[in-house]
């Protein structure tokens, strides 16, 4: 099979732990690049923090982020956006700030965030993330909802952060059967992510083959979390990190070393090594 487009998440896979990115990944993401093949990142984070990482990349590409929801190369040109509608967000933030956990909307250009009732050194770490960029705004507010009803907002995505699994369970339940307008992505740990009803990674993905006339079979995807299996799947080579949980790694066509070991340079030399530049294909009339 010939493959046109690599498809990459960025925490947990295209970064190392510490949120570093190795010189042999930049490496084989220019070797790959310089094939033909069309790069793209695809991620839970802001489109402005996965604009920073491209850059570090030097990829001018378009980005799917916030699960799915907004796809961009420029934030002021989107391919497709996605919105959870303003009073939709208000009613859930409403019922989420009734329980005891960390609330973010997060739109493209913004964040608002509750200030936390619990602190602990795990959720410090996956709620304050040290790789957003400077320029993208983190508003804590006592009550979004309140913030929020004056000045409405209509996000691409909200993240939840629970305290109690319990809860997670219980607001997971609620919120979908009173809003068939939104996903609900669950993730690790006590992490529930809402979209647009629809709205994945994977969908994203297939928008951008859609807007390159790249089909699916001509897709490498490589990932390591939940959200990142339906993606994994549908593509021509769905790729699991080796750090990736079980469920991930059942779901894969093939099994990298863990973003600790640079898989995603290990798969690059692996699958891409043997094909010929793209451009050397039409001019041979492999391809069109």
């Amino acid at each position: 099979m010939i493959y046109r487009l690599l498809a990459i998440n960025i925490d947990g896979t295209l970064l190392q732990p510490k949120g570093k990115l190795h010189r042999a990944t930049k490496e084989a993401i220019d070797y790959v690049r310089e094939k033909g093949i069309y790069v793209t990142l695809v991620t839970s984070r802001n489109f402005l923090s996965a604009k920073k990482v491209a850059n570090a990349l030097k990829l001018d590409s378009l980005l799917v982020t916030h699960n799915g929801a907004f796809i961009a190369k420029d934030i002021e040109k989107p391919v497709a956006e996605h919105r959870i509608t303003a009073e939709i967000t208000f009613e859930i933030v409403k019922l989420l700030e009734g329980v005891d956990c960390q609330v973010r909307v997060v739109h493209e250009r913004f964040c608002l965030i509750n200030k936390p009732k619990f602190f602990d050194n795990l959720f410090a770490k996956v709620v304050f993330n040290p790789n957003d960029p400077l320029f993208y705004p983190h508003q804590y507010v006592d009550s979004i909802s309140e913030t929020i009803d004056g000045d409405p907002v209509a996000p691409p995505l909200i993240e939840v952060f629970f305290n109690e699994e319990g809860d997670l369970f219980d607001l997971h339940r609620v919120i979908s059967t009173m809003y068939p307008e939104v996903s609900i992505i669950q993730l690790p740990p006590s992490r529930l992510n809402i979209v647009p009803r629809g709205v994945s990674k994977a969908n994203g993905l297939l928008q951008v083959g859609k807007q390159l006339g790249i089909s699916r079979k001509e897709m490498v995807a490589i990932g390591d979390s939940l959200d990142d299996i339906e993606m994994i799947e549908m593509t021509g080579l769905g790729v699991a990190m080796g750090n990736s949980p079980p469920e991930v790694k059942k779901r894969a066509n093939w099994i990298t070393r863990s973003n600790h070991q640079q898989g995603v340079a290990f798969v690059i030399r692996e699958h891409f090594r043997k094909q010929q530049p793209l451009d050397f294909l039409r001019k041979m009339n492999i391809i069109k």
